[in-house]
């Protein structure tokens, strides 16, 4: 098998603060392929926020998790870094595999994450660089999965209807549709959901539907 000709960053936050302005604890992110290949993945814990923020932990949205985080910081599962290693890693994986793109479901949210906590612990410059597109997920399910009959079917049966009777998105949702298991829960931590959310890409991709990928919309389609 030869190389892949594109190589992806696929990445998940969990924060703490309010939604416009959050700061990262929790950062995994993994290189992928088209297929859903991974070539390197990295899971970590932001000491200057989880330990330098301490009173702003206590607003993390899924701050019942936190015990968790101490256990596996203990037993060496996940790493602890600074702000910084976190940053130039990021760096170091576009420039390595030239990253054709970043990818989050909801990306608007993660990269305003991402730009937020680098602004605030020592803005090094653009997290990802202004080359690199960050797509979405949630709005590519927009424009796939989403306006399927099928999809709309499943979500009927299964109580997966907004108030307004649109279909959900979510990435726990589409995960469940995609693979069938309908006992699975999305952990809220960050790479385990990168690779829950890897799997939508892939499938959005097996479309082979020309689409807008990017959260906001490019200035040429503007």
């Amino acid at each position: 098998m030869g190389r892949p000709k594109h190589y992806y960053l696929q990445l998940d936050t969990e924060t703490c603060g309010d939604l416009d302005n959050p700061f990262i604890y929790d950062l995994g992110m993994a290189v992928i392929d088209r297929q859903g290949n991974v070539y390197e993945q990295y899971n970590f814990v932001i000491y200057d926020v989880y330990v330098g923020m301490k009173e702003l932990m206590k607003t993390a949205y899924y701050a019942d998790k936190l015990p968790q985080y101490e256990e596996d910081l203990k037993n060496g599962v996940r790493k602890m870094v600074k702000w910084r290693t976190a940053f130039y890693t990021i760096r170091k994986l576009c420039k390595k595999y030239n990253i054709k793109a970043a990818i989050a479901h909801n990306a608007r949210f993660d990269n305003t994450a991402l730009n937020n906590t680098n602004r605030a612990l020592g803005g090094y410059g653009r997290v990802i660089p202004f080359n690199i597109p960050f797509w979405c997920t949630l709005r590519m399910a927009r424009q796939t999965v989403g306006k399927t009959k099928a999809y709309r079917r499943y979500c009927e049966e299964n109580g997966y209807l907004t108030k307004t009777n649109q279909v959900r998105l979510t990435a726990e949702i589409l995960y469940r549709y995609i693979t069938g298991d309908e006992l699975f829960n999305e952990k809220h931590t960050a790479l385990e959901d990168v690779f829950c959310e890897l799997v939508i890409f892939v499938y959005e991709l097996s479309y082979h539907k020309k689409m807008v990928k990017t959260y906001y919309t490019p200035k040429a389609a503007a």
